[in-house]
């Protein structure tokens, strides 16, 4: 607590010097992160304040035997432990990566026209879950699929601990129903992955050789009217040494275009660096493995049963409909419990500030 203190002191102290806006992205990277170290400091500071008023009042009603002071007390406090409960849950989210936003991927897996209906199907779930969280989204890049849905996104995801939570949904997901592509209607069952990288800015530095990178430029997909069409905006980088591939297509510049890939792609680098030595990161990744039976991290079931279930943590819920419309706290909460009680010292080490690559 006292050294997220110490850091919100920074940081206000930075933002109060002439000159802060004169570089925009820096100065809103340290807006972001200030609203995170808030989101954190301030709910505690009021608790503490609360817990100190609950306790004067206490000490006066039992002096003078006030029943109903003591019955409205009692309600006071249970308010407490719900409040406690969440710093709590904020608590977990103590890497220094959790605070930033984040680049959100989801990507269809075996299954054809079935696995890219189900990658529409959890874009739609996330959305409406960053609809809830007042997260704001951003679309990077988009694959279409070729009968129905989508074969990949990305997403720049903005918001306080928008990584943090979201590195939580990391893996493949399984779902199996009745198909509305089965004239027979018969039971099929469909994959797909979500990838999470925190957006980083000039708090890391990630030296790429440009002899390692294929850089391709095609015509955006989807809507934009004639300029979709006629000029090639959209970049593709290839990181040859590691196979990384990220696109941009959401702008109309091509220029601005390859400066958001090129951010997505350090930010990939640098968390494949980190694999070699943080073994929480290491094993979201790893874990993941091919987008197919076995890999998942959790099953929705629709047929023959209603269910949702986290592989990882045990955790599931029956409302099926009400987890697709966003529902994802249980899952995350009890994730995040999970990796705190998992982790050991050594993955809680802070990264390293320089990755060559």
């Amino acid at each position: 607590m006292s050294s997220r203190k110490a850091q919100l002191t920074k940081l206000e102290t930075e933002m109060s010097k002439t000159g802060f806006w004169d570089n925009p992205d820096q100065a809103q990277a340290v807006v972001s992160e200030l609203s995170a170290l808030k989101a954190v400091v301030e709910p505690i500071e009021e608790l503490q304040r609360e817990v100190s008023d609950l306790n004067e009042l206490f000490e006066l009603a039992v002096t003078e035997s006030d029943r109903d002071e003591l019955a409205q007390l009692e309600d006071d406090l249970s308010g407490l432990k719900r409040k406690c409960e969440e710093i709590e849950l904020a608590g977990l989210l103590s890497r220094r990566e959790d605070m930033k936003n984040c680049f959100f991927s989801v990507h269809a897996g075996a299954g054809g026209t079935e696995s890219c209906d189900w990658a529409n199907m959890l874009l739609r779930m996330y959305t409406r879950y960053f609809e809830m969280k007042k997260y704001k989204f951003q679309e990077l890049d988009i694959t279409p699929g070729e009968e129905a849905g989508i074969r990949s996104i990305t997403l720049r995801v903005t918001g306080t601990f928008a990584f943090g939570k979201l590195s939580c949904e990391t893996g493949v997901h399984r779902l199996v129903r009745i198909s509305p592509f089965d004239a027979a209607k018969r039971r099929h069952t469909s994959f797909a992955a979500i990838d999470c990288v925190p957006e980083f800015d000039e708090d890391i530095e990630v030296e790429i050789n440009e002899d390692d990178l294929r850089i391709d430029f095609y015509r955006a997909s989807g809507a934009g009217g004639q300029h979709v069409n006629k000029v090639s905006s959209a970049v593709r980088i290839t990181h040859l040494p590691t196979g990384i591939v990220v696109q941009c297509q959401n702008e109309r510049s091509q220029h601005k275009n390859r400066a958001q890939a090129m951010k997505v792609l350090k930010s990939r680098l640098y968390m494949l660096e980190r694999q070699k030595r943080d073994a929480e990161i290491a094993k979201l990744y790893g874990d993941k493995g091919e987008i197919a039976w076995g890999n998942q991290i959790r099953s929705y079931v629709m047929q023959p049963y209603q269910m949702v279930k986290d592989h990882r943590t045990q955790f599931q819920v029956g409302n099926i409909q009400a987890v697709l419309d966003g529902d994802l706290d249980g899952f995350i909460e009890s994730y995040l419990r999970y990796r705190a009680k998992h982790l050991s010292k050594n993955e809680k080490l802070k990264p390293e500030k320089k990755a060559k690559i």
